[in-house]
């Protein structure tokens, strides 16, 4: 099982699962189970080096954390969609319940790595113990899956750990805030909590965001340049592919 998607060994499953609108994310509407137009035969994507100027950009922040492999090669046995007509309802029903399963397992993977998360570590790792062989269920019981619990565990563990990870730094609390457009430029937001919170296109440059926990926060557009990101918390590859072209390279390629 990996968490690292590797579009080399799915079915394009991310480019046809999913609906989208006609945005400054995506130039076309395309619902939900159609190919998307860029989408070559061989499932590789038609203008993969040119997403953004194409007005893909949407597809720049998408991760799947290893789900579409996982869907592809293991639930399936490398079966794919075009090759058997059968398999498009089932293997599309099952792709968002696995990337729910790989989500939840990378971010408890990485609660792993925060050191102040060490007291609890035994209860992280018997967490993914018990979420991972999930990941090998048949088709079947995937989508017969009661994902809520599993949820609700790792929600509250990675609560805690961040709470560790934060102690004693007194960071604001703006889980959820709306911050689109956001002048927060040089600000100290050491050890703020920004759980979900919406930094749309805000000014970051130069922010103190050292062990800020940024799960779940939407920085598309953010500009990031001179931002300390020193021990963020659940901060994702496809948060950082977001953010303002050019910004914080130093810390994507550190993601990479």
């Amino acid at each position: 099982m990996e968490l690292k998607a590797d579009c080399a060994r799915c079915f394009g499953l991310c480019c046809v699962v999913p609906a989208f609108s006609r945005s400054a994310d995506f130039a076309i509407d395309k619902p939900a189970g159609k190919a998307c137009p860029n989408l070559r035969e061989d499932f590789a994507c038609g203008i993969h080096n040119r997403l953004r100027s194409k007005g893909f950009s949407g597809c720049t922040t998408y991760d799947c954390f290893g789900a579409g492999q996982q869907v592809a090669r293991v639930t399936f046995g490398g079966r794919d969609w075009r090759s058997s007509p059968a398999l498009r309802e089932p293997m599309f029903a099952v792709f968002p319940v696995m990337g729910r399963l790989h989500e939840l397992l990378y971010y408890l993977t990485e609660a792993l790595s925060v050191p102040a998360a060490s007291p609890m570590r035994a209860e992280v790792q018997a967490a993914i113990d018990e979420i991972a062989p999930l990941t090998g269920l048949d088709a079947d019981a995937l989508l017969a899956l009661d994902l809520q619990p599993y949820w609700k565990l790792t929600d509250e563990l990675l609560t805690r750990v961040s709470s560790r990870a934060r102690a004693g730094l007194r960071g604001l609390d703006r889980r959820g805030a709306d911050l689109i457009g956001a002048n927060l430029r040089g600000q100290d937001l050491r050890g703020a909590n920004l759980r979900g919170a919406r930094l749309i296109r805000a000014d970051l440059r130069d922010a103190d965001l050292r062990l800020a926990d940024m799960i779940g926060a939407d920085l598309r557009g953010a500009d990031l340049r001179g931002a300390d990101l020193t021990g963020a918390l659940f901060l994702t590859r496809s948060q950082l592919a977001a953010v303002t072209l050019g910004a914080c390279e130093a810390t994507r390629e550190h993601w990479q």
